[in-house]
């Protein structure tokens, strides 16, 4: 089972202000307990809005729209993507995820679980995907 922690993004992020010495520390020995542990896939920070950009869908027409973007509270300032075998395994490493916001503030981090490719019914799609090592898994 796959979950993405996504990091909620705040003013500070959005502005680009570079977490503290600290909590790089933090960051870094919780990633290295889950590393291990054997459960981490990826986790990385992004970069404010500002140096991003959305792609909108109207039918076949896509337009693209630089940022920044408004709500803050919408946007996701980083990630971390685990592996484990019990969706209270997972809810285990959430629960020690260090406070990501800078001097303690609130912050909120939404855990995600993906999907499998077995999600899925069988289909042509879906063996296209593990051709291409879509899902997951390593072969």
């Amino acid at each position: 089972m796959r979950f993405m922690f996504i990091v909620k993004a705040t003013k500070d992020s959005e502005a680009g202000v570079m977490p503290p010495e600290k909590l790089l520390a933090e960051m870094g020995k919780y990633h290295e307990e889950l590393q291990k542990a054997g459960v981490l896939l990826d986790g990385s920070g992004l970069q404010p809005s500002s140096k991003g950009w959305r792609v909108k869908y109207s039918g076949n027409k896509r337009t693209i729209v630089d940022g920044p973007f408004a709500e803050a509270k919408e946007l996701i300032a980083g990630y971390t993507m685990i592996q484990t075998k019990t969706r209270e395994e997972a809810m285990e490493w959430a629960r020690r995820f260090p406070n990501p916001s800078i001097d303690g503030k609130e912050a909120e981090i939404e855990v995600r679980q993906l999907f499998e490719l077995e999600d899925f019914g069988p289909s042509e799609a879906v063996e296209r995907m593990k051709d291409i090592n879509l899902g997951g898994k390593k072969k």
